[in-house]
């Protein structure tokens, strides 16, 4: 593995995240003060913290960076802003057009927003990360 992956595989390994929570974090969840990833909606349905890795800080850093790009130049093509969860879309409207709320692992291709039929950036499906891989991709023996 190498690049996103990679990157990907940090975070799951060194904070234990699961599959789905890396794929699902913003860029507002990331702070780099502290040292921590805000997990939202975990198992439970509940938000936790756990550490930021210094493994790969640097690359997180400049993926931040690409995934803040991709955010202006979608909003200056006319795409709607992200999909925002259990009504905060209601509550703050303008709050998808914000660059916090962008993905960190964004798509590379728009999708169609099956509540809403409308067309936006979606995060990396899980399947990026195939099973039982991780251990192996940043140098550990497989359990």
């Amino acid at each position: 593995m190498r690049g996103a992956t990679w990157l990907m595989a940090a975070l799951i390994y060194g904070g234990g995240l699961r599959v789905s929570e890396c794929c699902e974090l913003r860029i507002k969840d990331i702070d780099f003060d502290q040292g921590l990833v805000v997990v939202r909606g975990g198992k439970g349905a509940k938000d936790r913290s756990t550490l930021l890795a210094e493994a790969g800080r640097g690359e997180l850093r400049a993926q931040l960076g690409r995934a803040e790009a991709l955010h202006q130049a979608d909003r200056q093509s006319g795409l709607p802003g992200v999909w925002l969860p259990n009504g905060v879309e209601r509550k703050y409207p303008n709050a998808g057009c914000e660059p916090g709320w962008f993905w960190v692992f964004r798509s590379h291709t728009l999708s169609t927003d099956p509540s809403a039929g409308t067309v936006r950036r979606h995060h990396l499906h899980e399947s990026v990360i195939p099973s039982g891989c991780i251990s192996v991709a940043l140098g550990s023996p497989p359990f």
